[in-house]
């Protein structure tokens, strides 16, 4: 029972990164496929080599969903609580992906362990959750919007002489880069999540100690997962991202992925707080669209976005939950 528990975990932790690629890929090309600067296969292509690339550029996101969020439960309750946290998460992605609302597959699995892990009495340790997911939620868009307005405002200061055409051009270009440097920042980030996730099915199965590097193998399956998912594509969201909210040209798209690209090495590297790709690129995209004039972005749309990012942990806190109690009630 307990090895075939810890297989179903595995398989369902791969599935929710696999939706995590097609839910998120937006985030790295909306900007990229919407200024023309690249085709949508090319866009994903590139996107899901650089995902795969940048999940193994580090682990330190990956330590703190296994060791920073819930005790790491014990036993077969333990890993029905892992379960059903992938279970609250997968179901979110799924209903948001549905209706095009780009919310946050992070905080749909941190929502997802924390409602699985009240549900089956398992400590949550609320200081993690506040310090780093809670604070960096309401953190990382602010600075989203506010530098990506300020790269913004450089960047007209420093082609208002240059010939628009030629500018917009050069600034396609650029911008395989920028959405290349964002593909790997949601590697780094995303990927690794799913591998905290995995690692505390390991621990739990006694396969492995917690203080254990994370195994090649956990590594290699989470990145191409995601790679996989992402070259399925989240078409939806990908036109809430590139067009809903400004339509956006190239100089503004290349400050956005910046922006965003920039934000999430940072947190990763010196904080190593799993912040929220979505999060990070719509805000830097509403910063970088607000220095033509306020109104052009659609403050609507936004509204909605950010409404979604509000609801998603309490939502899959409460999926995860009912999860939990009818796994509870079949195999308790």
């Amino acid at each position: 029972m307990d090895t075939f528990a810890l297989v179903v975990t595995i398989g369902v932790a791969l599935g929710f990164t696999y939706t995590n690629g097609f839910h998120d890929s937006a985030n790295a090309i909306a900007t990229s496929v919407s200024t023309r600067a690249l085709t949508p296969r090319a866009a994903l292509a590139m996107a899901a080599v650089m995902n795969l690339a940048g999940a193994f550029l580090g682990s330190g996101v990956a330590k703190t969903v296994s060791q920073g969020l819930i005790e790491t439960p014990h036993g077969s309750t333990g890993m029905w609580i892992l379960f059903a946290a992938l279970v609250g998460a997968i179901v979110w992605n799924l209903i948001t992906w549905y209706f095009g609302l780009p919310s946050s597959s992070s905080h749909a699995l941190f929502g997802g362990m924390v409602g699985a892990a009240l549900a089956g009495g398992t400590e949550v340790i609320w200081s993690g959750v506040v310090d780093k997911v809670v604070i960096p939620m309401f953190v990382s868009p602010v600075v989203g919007l506010v530098v990506g307005y300020l790269v913004m405002v450089v960047i007209l200061w420093m082609f208002r002489r240059s010939n628009p055409h030629k500018a917009k051009h050069g600034f396609r270009i650029a911008q395989t880069v920028s959405a290349a440097a964002m593909a790997l920042g949601h590697g780094l980030q995303d990927a690794q999540k799913t591998m905290g996730i995995v690692v505390m099915a390991l621990v739990i199965a006694d396969v492995q100690t917690s203080d254990a590097p994370i195994p090649v193998w956990v590594k290699v399956a989470c990145a191409v997962m995601l790679s996989l998912g992402t070259y399925a594509g989240g078409w939806r969201i990908m036109r809430t991202l590139g067009r809903k909210i400004i339509e956006l040209d190239p100089p503004q798209g290349f400050a956005a992925e910046t922006t965003g690209a920039s934000i999430m090495f940072g947190s990763a590297y010196l904080f190593h707080a799993p912040i929220s790709t979505t999060h990070v690129i719509t805000s830097a995209i509403m910063g970088v669209g607000a220095t033509k004039r306020v109104n052009a972005v659609r403050w609507g749309v936004a509204k909605n976005i950010i409404l979604g990012w509000f609801i998603t942990m309490p939502a899959a806190a409460l999926v995860a939950a009912i999860s939990f109690w009818i796994v509870n009630l079949a195999f308790g």
